[in-house]
């Protein structure tokens, strides 16, 4: 039978179109699909609100392709991560409905989801350089159903820059702050509000700095309260938490 979703399921069974042995049937391959070089969850929309994301580093453009023709038949959005140009044409090429943010490297294929509030995330920068990992996480937050504002370079070597920002600062719902070289950023912005800050260490900067290592440090032993840290370059995981955090209270 045609995979179909547990929405639809449910209220062909309500109304009488779905027989109780087909719904059976369509239950036993809910959690997930075996493809053979994936087994694909299509039960985490369920349970955590958002549904499975494609990472596609080390993936091949057919392997990305055939995950994402076995979870159209469950959701709206799909998002693939670490994205190349070539998965992107794979995807087109395929004839899904695909929306390509070269700098973030995330492909869309289907649409965002619906915003459910109106509560914005702030996505902020020390340097220009960290600008690709601000953009996968502003555009994995906004898939996921949110208002996202960017503010950019405005780090620690021209504080003055910040101040003349902080009423936006003030104003956000939940703020991403992403900072390589020194990584202490988020340690003054975290200081400053009483907003939940998402901190993000870059592989951006000289020498020493070890791949973004010494921000990353800095970040973990901010005296700052209210600061959660991800791992190196992790906008992505940044921006998914950011949604969640926003989502409470609905």
């Amino acid at each position: 039978m045609d995979k179909v979703k547990l929405r639809d399921l449910l209220e062909g069974v309500k109304n009488g179109s779905t027989g109780i042995d087909e719904a059976m049937t369509a239950l036993k391959t809910l959690p997930f699909e075996d493809i053979g070089f994936a087994m694909v969850d299509t039960h985490r929309a369920l349970r955590k609100g958002y549904p499975e994301v494609i990472f596609c580093q080390n993936k091949t453009p057919e392997q990305v392709t055939g995950i994402v023709a076995t979870m159209k038949g469950y959701h709206d959005t799909i998002m693939a991560t670490r994205a190349s140009a070539g998965v992107h044409e794979a995807l087109k090429n395929s004839g899904h409905e695909v929306t390509y943010f070269e700098e973030a490297r995330i492909a869309l294929v289907g649409r965002p989801m619906e915003p459910a509030h109106d509560r914005t995330i702030l996505v902020v920068t020390a340097g220009t350089s960290d600008i690709p990992v601000a953009e996968e996480a502003a555009v994995t937050a906004s898939i996921l159903g949110n208002r996202v504002e960017k503010l950019f370079d405005i780090g620690v070597a021209g504080i003055h820059r910040l101040f003349g920002n902080i009423q936006r600062i003030h104003q956000a719902s939940v703020i991403i702050v992403i900072a390589g070289m020194d990584g202490v950023l988020p340690s003054i912005i975290g200081g400053l509000v009483e907003r939940p800050v998402i901190a993000v260490p870059t592989s951006v900067g000289y020498g020493a700095h070890f791949e973004g290592l010494s921000a990353l440090l800095t970040m973990l032993n901010s005296c700052a309260p209210g600061i959660a840290v991800v791992n190196i370059d992790n906008g992505f995981g940044a921006g998914f938490i950011a949604a969640m955090i926003n989502r409470c209270g609905e």
